[in-house]
């Protein structure tokens, strides 16, 4: 990753982190995925941005695998979203197949104009819902 790239990240999620998780989180009807911590095995909640389409939920990593949900969910893909205000139980694939741009743009605009202008490394995903 260049150097410019590493900067970029590390002010990013710093950001996120600290500031803009925490506080779009409390909205209700922010969409949020719920990992189990890889190390911890407590739940991680991180606001998201994406949309269902039947019953699976798609939605872009800005970084990839470099993303502590995206790391989450390769040690245990079984996940929860919070679509409008209710939780829904999944199972979590990355689709390195699927274009992240293309897809972005089928997802909420203002969400996945801030994914396009801060990823570095896009992942499209797909969440298969089970109820």
């Amino acid at each position: 990753m260049s150097r410019y790239r590493e900067i970029k990240f590390r002010a990013v999620t710093s950001f996120q982190r600290r500031i803009g998780n925490p506080i779009t989180s409390r909205f209700p009807q922010q969409t949020l995925l719920e990992t189990t911590g890889r190390k911890s095995g407590l739940p991680r909640r991180t606001p998201i941005g994406g949309r269902r389409i039947g019953r699976a939920f798609w939605f872009v990593s800005e970084y990839g695998d470099k993303s502590q949900y995206v790391r989450n969910i390769q040690e245990n893909p079984q996940v929860r979203v919070r679509i409008k205000g209710r939780w829904y139980a999944g199972t979590a694939h990355p689709v390195p197949e699927d274009d992240p741009r293309a897809r972005l743009k089928t997802l909420p605009r203002l969400n996945s104009t801030a994914v396009r202008a801060v990823g570095t490394r896009l992942l499209t995903f797909r969440v298969d819902l089970i109820d």
